[in-house]
């Protein structure tokens, strides 16, 4: 699975390796990088197959799962594919409360005592999947794990999660991504160390 969502990921590009003109985040970090997983909702063929490697990853990791949840926004879409293929109820998780009507942060399916599992798009290091995590427990919810596409690999995350005891899944690594860009001529060895340097400082951050 994973090779097969890396190879799709790059065909879309949704995730560019490049390492001689790098990228710019919002965050002002110049990143070899650039993952933009939104482009998949955008694909019919790419975003029915990653649905359908979700919801195997849920049968095998979270099959007692009776709810799925999306983080705002970009988990939102994934969610909703999910939940149609498994015939569950979705919901998703707001980043704060609104300040408006009854106040929520879930908005959809009730999570109180339901077993969830929450869908994001990316996780790196981990805090923003890990935020919304806390909002779910905090609304009662017995949360299962959270699956992502891709995660960079940054062991910060790693650390961030295994601090909760909360277990996280992603369809694909920055590894795969790295060996279907190799296979393919689309990077070199050289290349490949400076992306892996890349992650290296970032887990030093």
């Amino acid at each position: 699975m994973e090779t097969r969502v890396a190879e799709i990921l790059l065909d879309i590009n949704a995730v560019e390796l490049s390492p001689e003109a790098p990228f710019t985040w919002s965050s002002g970090i110049i990143s070899p990088i650039y993952c933009d997983n939104r482009k998949v909702i955008g694909n019919v063929d790419a975003r029915s197959e990653i649905a359908d490697a979700f919801a195997e990853m849920i049968k095998v990791h979270a099959p007692d799962a009776e709810v799925i949840a999306g983080t705002s926004t970009a988990g939102i879409p994934h969610a909703a594919f999910i939940s149609e293929r498994l015939g569950l109820p979705m919901c998703y998780v707001r980043g704060s409360k609104k300040k408006h009507g009854k106040g929520n942060q879930i908005e959809g399916a009730e999570v109180d005592g339901k077993k969830v599992v929450l869908i994001e798009d990316l996780i790196s290091t981990g805090g923003s999947s890990l935020e919304a995590a806390e909002a779910l427990k905090e609304n009662g919810a017995d949360l299962l794990t959270v699956i992502a596409i891709f995660t960079y690999g940054i062991p910060r995350a790693d650390e961030a999660f295994n601090e909760t005891g909360l277990p996280y899944h992603t369809l694909s690594t920055l590894d795969a991504l790295i060996g279907v860009s190799l296979d393919r001529g689309a990077i070199d060895e050289d290349q490949k160390e400076t992306i892996l340097q890349f992650r290296q400082k970032l887990s030093e951050k």
